[in-house]
């Protein structure tokens, strides 16, 4: 992955969409999970086999607090409780990722990529915090995965990107309105994945 270009993007989006309010840490810690997901990638590392777990927990970690070891001892009590709910929560701890990523499986990598960040996004999240920055970049590993490149927050797609994700942070992921509003949202975000992969293949 070109980490330049992933870093240059977000800082475009810092720029000129001032709005949403993307700090230098928080940048800084997106870039630093970018290069997780590279590695990740790179290594052919299943995350979604029961071994592999930690790597999920790893990366809502980075976002919310980078590589400074000083600040995650300053929250280790927030990582621990974050830890609990990813594998203790009923309705939507990381079991039920697991199972719509493998039920996924088969599909186009546009739609399985969508399809998880949904389930992480909606109602329960699986994190405590850091969801759609944690979601991104599971997005992002799965398509590196696929040979498609990652992808990246950029002025020109915040808007289809935040749109259906407001719906799906929004809609309970076992009611009913996850059959309707939840499926519309995913086929929006497949769309604008496909349609990214072929606008930034200078970020692989």
């Amino acid at each position: 992955m070109n980490l330049h270009a992933v870093e240059a993007s977000l800082r475009q989006v810092q720029r000129e969409r001032a709005a949403l309010n993307l700090e230098d840490r928080v940048l800084e810690n997106m870039v630093a999970g970018y290069a997780f997901v590279d590695a990740l990638a790179a290594e052919d590392s299943d995350i979604f086999a029961m071994g592999n777990l930690r790597h999920l927990l790893e990366l809502n970690t980075l976002v919310l607090c980078g590589t400074s070891a000083l600040r995650r001892g300053a929250y280790r009590r927030h990582i621990d409780a974050t830890a609990q709910r990813f594998y203790e929560e009923r309705d939507g701890g990381i079991r039920d990722v697991v199972e719509c990523a493998t039920g996924l499986v088969r599909q186009p990598v546009w739609h399985r990529a969508a399809g998880v960040y949904v389930r992480m996004l909606s109602k329960p999240q699986l994190f405590i915090e850091g969801n759609h920055r944690t979601g991104t970049l599971v997005m992002s590993y799965l398509l590196l995965r696929a040979g498609a490149p990652p992808f990246v927050l950029s002025p020109q797609n915040a808007d289809a990107y935040f749109g259906p994700s407001a719906v799906v942070r929004e809609t309970h992921k076992h009611g009913p309105a996850m059959w309707f509003r939840g499926a519309a949202a995913r086929r929006r975000l497949a769309a604008l994945l496909r349609a990214e992969a072929h606008r930034h293949e200078l970020l692989t």
